[in-house]
């Protein structure tokens, strides 16, 4: 709190007195990390993700939920890697757990909708689609691969449009 505080060129008491704990704090990392500042919205709300329930096609809802995926990755990935790291934190870790299974609950409408409008692979159930968007679709993939192994964030995006397509449309589905 003492080095955000000297950071932001305040007095610590102003820092608690706004977020009360460190785990005030850091959901509010969290949460502009994925609202982001320009148009703070969930992704609910975010026009990618209407655009994505409206897509005639499997694919392109799926580009489409990359995209905004991608989008918030980009602002969330470095966060989640220092909150993983304090594992000695247990109120961060609890912070990180709820954000966690906040994305899982949201990719599980996600897969729902696909499920429902274009059809999963045979064999393949809906949660096991979740669990399939919560590795791929995951802020620790995307640091790894774009911030690791220096692939392009739109490299990123058309990987993980056709790596999902691939894993999660049924066979002559519209793809």
């Amino acid at each position: 709190m003492a080095d955000i505080a000297a950071e932001a060129g305040v007095a610590v008491q102003t820092v608690y007195f706004t977020f009360h704990t460190k785990a005030e704090l850091l959901q509010a990392c969290y949460e502009l990390a994925v609202l982001g500042e320009d148009d703070p919205r969930p992704p609910v709300s975010q026009p990618w993700y209407a655009a994505m329930l409206d897509a005639g096609d499997g694919r392109a809802a799926i580009r489409l939920f990359a995209e905004g995926f991608s989008a918030i990755a980009a602002r969330v990935a470095l966060l989640d890697d220092v909150v993983r790291s304090a594992a000695h934190e247990s109120e961060a870790l609890k912070v990180r757990s709820l954000n966690e299974q906040l994305r899982r609950d949201g990719y599980g409408r996600i897969a729902g909708h696909l499920a429902s409008r274009f059809g999963l692979p045979a064999g393949l159930g809906q949660e096991e689609a979740v669990d399939i968007m919560f590795t791929l679709a995951g802020p620790a993939t995307y640091r790894g691969l774009v911030a690791d192994c220096g692939w392009s964030h739109d490299h990123f995006v058309n990987w993980l449009a056709a790596t999902l397509s691939q894993q999660l449309l049924a066979t002559g589905a519209a793809r």
